[in-house]
Parts: C-alpha cells; sequence; structure tokens
C-alpha cells in the first residue's frame, strides 16, 4: 500500500489518563494520519488489524447531492475517536513495514475495541483476507449490523466496500502482468 502523499497531523490534547500497561502505547500528539486505518509515529508505519477505511479518492454522493471523499470522511471519524478517547494500542503482527496494531479506548467504565467503534459507526469495515474471508469474524458481524442499520457511510447508496475495490485493482494489475 502506497503511503498517500498528504498526510494529516493529529494534535491531541494530552491529560492525566494513566499510563499504558507494558507492551501497550498510547495514540500521542505529532502522529500522522495516514488514512481512516493507519498512522506513522517516529517513523514507523502502524495500521489497526483486521480494520479496512474508505480509500481516499474514492466518492460517495451524500444526501444533499455533493460528491464526498470517502477515505477524508473515514480518516476524519478516526481522528475525532483519537482525540476524544485517547487510545491505547498493543502490536499483534508486522507485515513488512508495517505494524498491525489491536486498540481499546476507554469510556466511561468501558474498555471498548477501536476497531468495533469505527465499523459499528459506519466509517471504517472488516478487512478481507485473500480468500475474501475476514481477519476477525467479530468484525465482520459489526459491518453487517451497521450496514443493516444505515450507519455512518452505509446511508449513502453508492458508498462501495473498499475490499471489492482494492480486489478489482488486483485483478486489474494481474491481468496486466500476464504475456
Amino acid at each position: 500500500m502506497k503511503t498517500p502523499a498528504l498526510l494529516i497531523a493529529l494534535s491531541l490534547v494530552t491529560g492525566t489518563a494513566a499510563a499504558a500497561p507494558e507492551g501497550y502505547f498510547e495514540l500521542r500528539s505529532g502522529i500522522l494520519l495516514e488514512s481512516g486505518d493507519s498512522w506513522a509515529d517516529a517513523g514507523e508505519r502502524f495500521r489497526l488489524y483486521g480494520v479496512q477505511a474508505c480509500l481516499r479518492g474514492t466518492f460517495y454522493t451524500d444526501n444533499a447531492g455533493g460528491r464526498r471523499d470517502c477515505g477524508e470522511a473515514s480518516l476524519a471519524v478516526l481522528a475525532a475517536y483519537i482525540a476524544d478517547t485517547h487510545p491505547i494500542c498493543a502490536a499483534v503482527a508486522r507485515d513488512g513495514d508495517t505494524v498491525h496494531v489491536a486498540c481499546y479506548v476507554t469510556i466511561g467504565s468501558d474498555r471498548l475495541d477501536l476497531a468495533i467503534l469505527l465499523i459499528a459507526s459506519g466509517y471504517a469495515f472488516a478487512s478481507l483476507r485473500a480468500d475474501g474471508l475476514p481477519h476477525h469474524s467479530a468484525y465482520a458481524v459489526a459491518e453487517q449490523d451497521a450496514r443493516e442499520r444505515g450507519a455512518g457511510l452505509w446511508q449513502f447508496k453508492d458508498v462501495q466496500h473498499p475490499s471489492i475495490l482494492l480486489s478489482k485493482a488486483a485483478n486489474e494489475r494481474a491481468r496486466q502482468d500476464r504475456p
């Protein structure tokens, strides 16, 4: 995945939250959001495990008939969740130069999975493996529920699941690479 040309600097207000448990880290001020599921910090790339944000440069039509960038909508919601909830994350896998992380947020006395919040709100999707199955089945369940409720981006009829777009692009590249 290419790093988008435009990175958005996210400034977070630091509070007097408890320190992250050993092996975890807090998303802090100065991270560079690349998309609604990935960011860079201190020269390292991170991505939420099992999440696929809307792709930047893809569009949907809002209720007023305006054309909006789907990836920018996903990115804005991730930025809001980070600013409002100060997620705590832990590495779960590495793929090349990208560290995949699982993050939780604390709202009141509840700890919630950041990926579930993004997907259930309708601003992110369950990422799919090469065989078409989700990386994490609970995320696919949350996505189906969001779709049925018309939550977030699902309220717009022309929103396309990013995995479909990525699959089409991969198939096109494979076809072009054939002799």
